[in-house]
């Protein structure tokens, strides 16, 4: 199916800040178009007004990538800066204890949403990162987001490993496991030779749906997902009764 560009001149400039957000490195004004489905004059015509606000600027190389003023208002939304804070004494215990990438995750939309990441030189290397988002079926984060809600739409699972679930029935039978053991495990499903374990933040009540998500990544070969499912539920569930105060 054809992309169809954004209608509107607002909806177009947030199709550039979003794609320009999903690329670390920045994107060159062809790939914005593509990817934006904008004609390059207009692509190139909003870029220099989001340039002009300080949302996007442009580096030596030509590509666009998000400016300063952007993480100023980004770390502005109360309810991700309040999430955060709450959070980061459970993200700290968990990474000295396990010395690998801590995540705290929100969903958004099919995705999951990083919105902090702890990590440091014994930690494995990931692709992940602090305002960046993957594929929830195929995130350990994701599947504790996706076991409360419906499944995806058939066709629509997006295959980033061999071991990534895109059939509907085998994913369906993995978040009924998410929802028996209390936390989601990804096997190398988003990055070959990387498994994590993710449990849920609760808000409300009992029924009610996580608002967030704890996570640990490491090396499939090293990451012991018993132990550290136990550590990461524990972490989740004191951040669960900390928001509930």
């Amino acid at each position: 199916m054809t992309q169809q560009p954004p209608k509107s001149v607002l909806a177009r400039g947030v199709a550039l800040l979003r794609a320009c957000g999903d690329a670390e490195d920045g994107l060159a004004l062809t790939e914005l178009a593509d990817r934006t489905a904008l004609p390059k004059p207009t692509a190139h015509r909003l870029l220099g007004e989001l340039g002009r606000l300080g949302l996007v600027e442009r580096a030596s190389d030509g590509r666009y990538r998000l400016g300063l003023s952007l993480f100023v208002l980004g770390q502005s939304a109360p309810g991700a800066r309040e999430l955060r804070d709450a959070a980061l004494p459970y993200l700290s215990d968990l990474y000295e204890a396990t010395h690998e990438n801590v995540h705290l995750a929100v969903l958004d939309g099919n995705d999951t949403l990083f919105l902090e990441k702890l990590t440091g030189r014994r930690a494995t290397p990931i692709v992940s990162r602090t305002g960046g988002r993957l594929p929830a079926h195929c995130t350990a984060t994701g599947k504790v987001f996706l076991a409360h809600e419906p499944l995806p739409p058939p066709g629509t699972l997006a295959r980033l490993t061999p071991r990534t679930m895109i059939l509907p029935g085998q994913l369906a039978r993995d978040l009924a496991r998410t929802r028996a053991r209390g936390y989601g495990v990804n096997r190398e499903e988003a990055e070959v030779g990387i498994s994590a374990v993710a449990a849920p933040v609760y808000a409300g009540g009992p029924g009610s749906r996580p608002v967030a998500a704890i996570s640990v990544t490491g090396g499939t070969r090293r990451l012991d997902v018993d132990r550290v499912g136990a550590a990461v539920c524990a972490a989740a569930r004191a951040l669960t009764r900390a928001l509930s105060r």
